[in-house]
């Protein structure tokens, strides 16, 4: 598969590099962001080590990791990434998603769901995305089923945090079969905010 930067008028979806690692640390130095989530971010060493796992899943084509870039203030104010990637059967996954608090509840995740989803089904034309998240984040429950993802089913015991609790996984997806109807809602939500701006 091949990946390259995405982009709207909102959103800059770059190739994560090795000079991002000062914005990854000025975009991730919030400790709600990584309380579901099983790493973290507080100073440079984690950086380090966030940026060095992810370039080396890039290079080992297991994943493919971005830097999420604010257009208006060209920023960098968070990360996802594709990862779980399966040529053969066409699918994989979006994940290890965090953005920076002072963009939640805004349009920023949309704009990134709707340019990874786009890509995912109209050029990459996979059958099948994933999305998947901690049994007691609701809020990204929420955020991922506002996208139009269906509901799979929860994995038990399927991972242990950083505090080495034990986390139920939610599963989602979108199929190729669903995607127009899911491009048309999310197109949808896109325009409702951009008219709340105006």
């Amino acid at each position: 598969m091949e990946f390259l930067a995405l982009e709207n008028e909102v959103v800059l979806l770059k190739p994560l590099a090795q000079e991002d690692r000062q914005g990854i640390l000025d975009a991730g130095s919030y400790p709600e962001i990584w309380s579901h989530m099983s790493t973290a971010i507080e100073k440079m060493d984690d950086v380090n080590k966030f940026v060095d796992k992810a370039l080396l899943t890039k290079r080992e084509k297991t994943e493919f990791p971005f830097v999420i870039v604010d257009k208006k203030s060209e920023q960098i104010i968070g990360s996802t990434r594709f990862m779980d990637i399966d040529d053969t059967h066409k699918r994989l996954e979006i994940g290890t998603t965090w953005i920076s608090p002072a963009f939640w509840r805004t349009a920023i995740n949309t704009n990134c769901k709707y340019l990874l989803l786009q890509y995912c089904f109209e050029v990459l034309n996979l059958q099948r995305v994933q999305i998947k998240t901690d049994h007691e984040n609701v809020r990204s429950q929420r955020a991922i089923e506002r996208l139009g993802a269906t509901k799979e089913g929860v994995l038990r015991n399927h991972m242990v945090r950083k505090d080495g609790t034990t986390r139920h996984t939610v599963m989602y997806s979108i199929t190729l079969q669903e995607w127009p109807q899911v491009k048309k809602h999310l197109q949808q939500l896109l325009i409702d905010a951009t008219e709340k701006l105006r």
